[in-house]
This record gives structure tokens, sequence and C-alpha cells, in this order.
């Protein structure tokens, strides 16, 4: 059955907007479909695809059969439920590869777990979230907190907290709109607490959490001032058992220096 076309969107001065083509509306909607795979973390049926998108079925049988022969979907041919495919990672690992910030990073991470014993991770704001581009895993490390990837609220983590002190009250207030959803107990949920950390984030040059992420894990992270307002920073992970504020404070104070140092670095290098 040949698709509808879509009807013409309103304008202003009572014009109307072209309906939108075909191929990007099908292009758009396998953006969105590779995206609800990356948010979920089990294989999924056609039904389920079909709750969690709204996607007409019709439209859906052709959109997984187009990305399981590219290679971004894989299908459990007994149960007839797909995952994302091998091509997302290829992807995901050109964006590293290509990005010039991340061999600095690198470096820096691994002079923290060196001077630290503790996990260092490199993020980057996204949004609401923070992603996580490269970590140092400490030797002894018995709680993963974080994977290459992955991503984590901002207003749960120290790395999100860092990164939101560089915006003003007006500019946090307009980005995190939504209910602030706890990922534990401890987790900052009120605009009014997530303002006072943010402010106490700017004076003491790093920011810190207790369990606010992950349960047995404390954090602190610096911002990597090589943008304005920064989008980049690297946090430390401590298990919370072993580390006391005094403790928290000097790795937070070392985070400070070498974020510094490779904010400096970076634009030496005339990377922006």
């Amino acid at each position: 059955m040949p698709q509808q076309e879509a009807p013409a969107v309103p304008v202003e001065n009572g014009a109307s907007a072209a309906p939108e083509p075909a191929g990007v509306k099908s292009a758009r909607r396998a953006i969105d479909l590779i995206e609800t795979f990356a948010a979920n973390d089990v294989w999924l049926s056609l039904s389920d695809l079909h709750a969690r998108t709204g996607f007409p079925r019709s439209s859906l049988h052709g959109l997984l059969r187009t990305l399981l022969e590219a290679g971004w979907l894989e299908v459990d041919t007994n149960t007839a439920r797909y995952r994302l495919g091998v091509r997302a990672l290829i992807c995901g690992t050109a964006y590293l590869d290509r990005d010039p910030v991340v061999p600095y990073a690198t470096e820096a991470l691994e002079r923290i777990r060196e001077k630290t014993g503790y996990t260092a991770h490199f993020a980057r704001r996204e949004g609401t979230d923070v992603v996580y581009l490269e970590t140092r895993e400490s030797r002894h490390s018995t709680h993963l907190v974080s994977r290459v990837g992955r991503t984590l609220p901002t207003h749960a983590t120290a790395l999100g907290k860092a990164l939101l002190a560089e915006l003003t009250h007006d500019e946090i207030d307009g980005l995190l709109t939504g209910e602030l959803s706890a990922l534990t107990p401890n987790t900052i949920t009120t605009a009014e607490a997530l303002h006072a950390e943010c402010a106490k984030t700017r004076e003491r040059g790093y920011a810190a959490e207790i369990e606010e992420g992950s349960l047995g894990v404390r954090c602190v992270a610096a911002v990597i001032p090589y943008r304005i307002p920064g989008t980049d920073a690297i946090s430390c992970s401590m298990p919370v058992t072993e580390v006391t504020d005094a403790d928290a404070q000097r790795v937070g104070e070392l985070l400070a220096e070498i974020t510094a140092e490779l904010g400096q670095q970076l634009r030496r290098a005339g990377i922006r």
C-alpha cells in the first residue's frame, strides 16, 4: 500500500509548510528506532517496539528489515526479537577515534588513576545527560559505575553537576524542565537543592556527590576549561566505605588542577 502524504503543517501568515517527504520521515523513524534499542537492554519484539514508539506495524516491518540487512540490528530467529547490531559499535567507536579531545583526556585519566588509585572517567554533556566517552578502571574496583557510551542524568552525577555549574540559574531551569528522577535514595530531586550544589561547585572548583548516582560510590568531578560554557568533565569514583571527606577533597582539588592543565593543553593545540 503506498504511504499517504503527510498533511501540510500550518505556519505564520496563513501559509502552509510543505509536507515532510516520505524519505525524511522514514529516516527519522529509523533513528528513533535505533535510539529505542539503545535505551533498552533487552531483546525487543515488533509488538514491544510498536508499544514504545507508536509506529504502525507495517512501517516497523520495513524498518526492521532494512536495519537488519544493514547490520544495525541482530535478530533471534527463535523468538523474533531484535537488538542492536555490530554497526552501532563500529560507528560509536568511529566517533571516539575522530574526537581530538579523547587522546588528551585519556592521558589525564591515566595520571589520575596513577595518583589516586581510583577509577577515572571522561564525559561530555548531551542535553540533560552526561555521556561517558572514556574510562580508566581502578585495578581494585568492585563497582562498575560506568562504561563507554553509557548515559546518566546530569543532576545525579558529579560530572553532570560540574557541567551544570557552568550554566546560569536560568539556563539550568530552562534545561531541566521535567521531573528530576532518583537513581538512589540520595539523588537530588529538587531544583533548589540542585542550584545549591551548583553554587558549592563554583565556589570550591569541583563537584561532589555521595551515592547519588550509584550506591556504594562517591564521586568528585571538574570541568575541562577549554570551551565556554564547559562541555566536558573528568571525574573520579571512590568506594564510599574507604574514603573520608578529607580524602575526597584532596582528590577533588587534584582533579581541578589536572583539568585546568588539560584545558590549557587543548587551547594551545587549537582544539575548541
